[in-house]
């Protein structure tokens, strides 16, 4: 069948944005795969689809799906995307948009200059809750990878992460360090990586490893978990620039038990067709 798309961008990160309002299809992990194909198909770092809500009270239901065919929790970037996605295509004209994804629910805001801010929900820090082995909470968390000592933070907005602070993101093994931490056994659902620099107290730069996914130009939940991280150990204030390869987002947390709150810009870059 012939399947219409949206490819987006938030800061770089891509998208296929996918409405099945308006059209009917079950998309396979092999639909996914082929989508997110760069050479075979159209390419992009995850999938997104638009649902009709379960709930009265919810506008509509948001999934993710990684450039594998996995579904996952929570992604930061395509939440922005995909506010503005439902406004273009009039599936709605508000504003402030509530959506359901696995995670919980999430509230869009729409701003002017195509910018976007999602309330990301309050961040998990609980190990076993994100899930992380570890026995009880802490600051910070040693691990030994391949004989090579780290200090991690772990948090989960809705997906997990692990937070390094690096002295050079630009030289850091991101690839190597992060597809290893990425399938660790300490992290039984997988973990995002994150790999932080601290330029401020106000501004870091970060590159993240993304779990299904590899290295991206931005990850939304990555940047919130690094911030979270920063402002635990005091190394950050409340409010932060976060500067990602593909472009900056402003990342703010008031501390434990308050939600954090992402602002950042979105990109439609084309609509097209494919076969499936």
């Amino acid at each position: 069948m012939q399947l219409k798309f949206t490819k987006m961008h938030g800061a770089g990160n891509d998208f296929v944005v996918i409405d099945l309002i308006s059209q009917r299809c079950h998309l396979r992990p092999s639909h996914i795969r082929l989508l997110a194909d760069r050479h075979l198909g159209v390419g992009c770092d995850q999938v997104l689809v638009v649902e009709a809500p379960r709930h009265p009270d919810i506008d509509f239901q948001y999934r993710i799906y990684n450039a594998d065919g996995q579904e996952v929790e929570q992604c930061g970037n395509g939440a922005r995307c995909f506010a503005r996605f439902v406004r273009d295509k009039k599936l709605t004209a508000k504003r402030i948009i509530t959506v359901e994804t696995s995670s919980g629910i999430l509230e869009l805001r729409v701003r002017g200059n195509n910018e976007v801010e999602v309330d990301m929900g309050t961040p998990e820090l609980e190990p076993r809750n994100i899930p992380y082995a570890a026995l009880h909470r802490a600051l910070s968390y040693s691990m030994i990878v391949e004989n090579q000592a780290l200090e991690i933070g772990a948090v989960s907005m809705g997906n997990p992460h692990a937070v390094l602070r690096v002295e050079q993101v630009d030289t850091a093994d991101v690839q190597g360090l992060g597809s290893k931490l990425e399938s660790h056994c300490d992290f039984p659902k997988g973990v995002n990586v994150g790999f932080m620099q601290i330029m401020s107290e106000s501004e870091i730069k970060l590159r993240v490893f993304e779990r299904g996914a590899g290295e991206t130009l931005a990850c939304g939940t990555g940047a919130c978990a690094a911030v979270v991280y920063g402002i635990m150990q005091g190394w950050l204030r409340h409010v932060v620039t976060v500067c990602l390869p593909g472009g900056k987002l402003t990342v703010s947390w008031e501390g434990e038990g308050q939600p954090v709150t992402m602002t950042g810009p979105t990109a439609t870059v084309f609509e097209g067709n494919i076969r499936i």
